[in-house]
């Protein structure tokens, strides 16, 4: 199983949070970073978003294929990120698009097996993936290196 954590773009600020779209910088780096993935990626990915608007226009730049879901919005939680994407025993690669902290905290979780605060840059990719026992982590991508 492969597993993309995907933070949203770069988004403009502003309340009501979920709300919030994607600055002009944002759709590039998203755009970017689909263009990327659309290379790899196998046709039967499954991609996941937060209902955040910013997290889904990250998404679309990818799909208009993508399922909606709380389990990897702005209130989730690592937990719920694994459960929803069925890691580790899920058959097909998924790709989530989310939010910090959870993405980085998903991140640390998998790679130690501890609880860590770490940062996953807006717009970046962090490609992990379960072989055996083993999490491997495949790639770390910001969309500036692109």
């Amino acid at each position: 199983m492969d597993l993309i954590l995907w933070r949203h773009a770069d988004a403009e600020s502003g309340m009501p949070d979920d709300e919030r779209r994607l600055t002009a910088k944002g759709i590039k780096q998203a755009e970017r970073m689909a263009a990327w993935l659309k290379e790899r990626l196998p046709k039967d990915a499954v991609i996941l978003a937060s209902p955040a608007r910013r997290a889904r226009e990250t998404a679309q730049a990818l799909t208009r294929k993508f399922e909606v879901t709380e389990e990897v919005g702005t209130g989730a939680n690592s937990q719920a990120v694994l459960k929803v994407a069925a890691w580790p025993h899920g058959e097909s690669t998924v790709v989530v698009v989310g939010h910090q902290p959870t993405l980085g905290q998903t991140a640390a979780l998998l790679l130690t097996g501890k609880p860590q605060e770490w940062s996953i840059k807006k717009g970046a990719i962090w490609w992990l993936a379960r072989r055996g026992r083993d999490t491997i982590l495949r790639a770390v991508i910001a969309p500036d290196l692109l």
